[in-house]
This record gives structure tokens, C-alpha cells and sequence, in this order.
């Protein structure tokens, strides 16, 4: 009778626990879901500075222009960065299509020429292994302007608790095929009432922190709070880039 007692109850606490893990990803899904839903409700315009500094200290600065376009199936979001130091000039230009409705994007990538046209898909597109890659020499990725971490199919909340005297959801985000140059894991503390990224972490395929990003300022325009600064740190190689934007300028 012994036997069957304990053996009872570490059925009972198998179950128990498998169900914990599913509430977590049931509540993981549901987060990101609703983050995903979070659609502009506008077209805007911003400009900004790439601050870059390199693992050896060396600084650049390179302009940016952000722009999110609404069209009738689908909404675009545009990273342009004009890098001054290459003679002569050259503008990297980044566009990510979102389908209403849909958890996918698709990313384009390109230098302003004549013949380039964003809100075309007639340029190069990349597939899920080339977004893995910096933009404009920077610290952020391809794929962390896209925030593809939020489109993978495992989610999980791993805890509630305060960041930044914000109370925060912390969500693992795990990619199920991680290329060799991607993250295998994000580790992020999502705002209760914004649903805004208060901080994150990234972890490679060997399951090591790779970058930390750490959005720092946030601006009162128009009734909304936006974005003003953001950072991101490779712990890896030791560089660091920060993202600046205009919101004095924003249209």
C-alpha cells in the first residue's frame, strides 16, 4: 500500500506539473498574440542616429529614417541608413512587409539606387537564415528590427515580476531550428499595461547570452509614450550601438 501511494503520488505530481508548463505556454501564446495584434493605427515618419561602437572603441554615427506605411492588406515598416563614411555615400534600406491577420513577414533588403522602391517586393528578399545578420554595421540584427523572436511557435511565461519599478510578464522565447549565427533563446520583461519591451536578452546556440537590449529613453508626443533610446550590447564581442530618434521631428 506504501508502494502505490508513492507511486500515486508522483503520477500526481507529473500531471500537476505538466499542466503548469502548459498554462505557461498557453499564457505565452495568448501575450504574444496580443502584442502582434497591436497593428498601427497610422503612416509615420522618424529620423534618428545609429551611434556604433566597435569592440576595439572606435565610434561612428550613422542617420537613419524609420518609416511605417499602412496599405490596404498589408502595413510596411522602413529602416534607412545612410552610412557617410563610404565613399561615396551609400543608404542600406531594410523593409519588412506585415500581412493583417497574419504572424509572418517578409523582409527586403537593398541600397538606395534608382531602382529600388520600398513598397515593392521586386527587390532581394532574405530568407529566415540571411536575417541573421547586422544592419548598417550596427549591433541590431535583421532580425531583432522585425522582432522575430515574437513569430516563433514556442512561447512561455516564466515569471511575473518587477522591472524597471515596471510590473513586467518575463517571456521565453525559444526558436525550435536555430541557425548557427541565430539566437536560440529570447528572455524578455514585457510591460502589464503597454505590452512595451522594458528589457531583453539573447542567447546563441550554445544556449550563452549574446546581446542585451535595454531601452532606456521614452518621450510623452502627442499623449502617447514613444521610444526616444535604445541600446543593445553584444556581451560576446564587447561592441555596442544605440538607436536615437527625432521624436521633435516625427511626421
Amino acid at each position: 500500500m506504501k508502494f502505490l501511494s508513492l507511486v500515486l503520488g508522483f503520477l500526481f505530481l507529473a500531471a500537476t506539473g505538466a499542466i503548469a508548463q502548459t498554462t505557461n505556454e498557453i499564457e505565452g501564446q495568448k501575450l504574444v498574440q496580443d502584442i502582434l495584434r497591436g497593428t498601427p493605427t497610422e503612416s509615420v515618419k522618424q529620423t534618428g542616429t545609429l551611434r556604433i561602437r566597435g569592440s576595439k572603441g572606435m565610434t561612428t554615427n550613422t542617420p537613419i529614417v524609420f518609416e511605417t506605411t499602412l496599405e490596404t492588406n498589408n502595413w510596411i515598416t522602413c529602416y534607412k541608413a545612410t552610412q557617410t563614411n563610404d565613399l561615396p555615400p551609400c543608404t542600406i534600406i531594410l523593409v519588412i512587409f506585415h500581412l493583417y491577420g497574419q504572424t509572418d513577414m517578409e523582409y527586403l533588403f537593398g541600397k538606395q539606387d534608382g531602382s529600388f522602391n520600398e513598397n515593392s517586393r521586386a527587390h532581394k528578399a532574405l530568407d529566415k537564415t540571411q536575417i541573421w545578420a547586422p544592419f548598417a554595421n550596427s549591433d541590431f540584427w535583421i532580425a531583432d528590427l522585425g522582432l522575430e523572436f515574437f513569430h516563433w511557435p514556442l512561447q512561455k511565461v516564466l515569471r511575473h515580476e518587477s522591472k524597471k519599478t515596471r510590473a513586467c510578464t518575463v517571456l521565453e522565447s525559444t526558436n525550435p531550428n536555430p541557425a548557427p549565427a541565430a539566437y536560440s533563446r529570447v528572455v524578455t520583461w514585457i510591460d502589464n499595461e503597454s505590452h512595451a519591451i522594458i528589457y531583453a536578452e539573447a542567447y546563441d546556440v550554445n544556449n550563452k547570452l549574446l546581446k542585451e537590449f535595454n531601452p532606456k529613453k521614452v518621450k510623452k508626443v502627442n499623449g502617447q509614450w514613444e521610444l526616444e533610446e535604445m541600446d543593445i550590447r553584444n556581451r560576446q564581442t564587447g561592441s555596442r550601438t544605440w538607436i536615437t530618434f527625432d521624436l521633435n521631428g516625427k511626421s
